[in-house]
This record gives C-alpha cells, structure tokens and sequence, in this order.
C-alpha cells in the first residue's frame, strides 16, 4: 500500500485542485444552464474534457477557457 507522500509524488504536475470545478461551477462559469452541460457530456457534442472521479465530474478552468476560446469570433468590418 502506497502513503500519501507517493502518492502526491505521482500526481501529475499540471493538475491544482483548485482549477477543478464542480459541473455547477463549469455551467455558471460559461454562462450556460447546469442541465446542457450535461447533455453536451452525454451527447458528446462538444469535445469538452472533464475529469470523471467515480460519479463526480469535474472540469479544469483551463480546458474551460480554451472551449470559449475556440468558440469567439471576431467582429467583421462592414
């Protein structure tokens, strides 16, 4: 059985707690309801990665900033 300090050894580097965000937390953060997030993970009609932990989803803020992103478009000259 591993201890805690390996344990926090192998975690990745690039993962912070605190850039993880509950399925409420991700929805409200890009201004969308809680229940089309859901659909969005079930139909899988966005490729917006999320981190499963059993039942729980979570999203990285960073993964959340590159959605809207991809997603902004330009203002055109008329």
């Amino acid at each position: 059985m591993q201890d805690q300090a390996t344990t926090a050894e192998n975690r990745p580097a690039n993962i912070n707690h605190s850039d993880l965000m509950s399925r409420p937390a991700a929805a409200a953060y890009l201004g969308i309801a809680v229940d089309t997030l859901a659909t969005w993970a079930c139909t899988k009609r966005y490729n917006l990665p999320m981190v499963k932990i059993g039942r729980v989803v979570k999203y990285r803020r960073a993964d959340l900033d590159d959605f809207i992103a991809a997603r902004t478009v330009s203002a055109e000259v008329v």
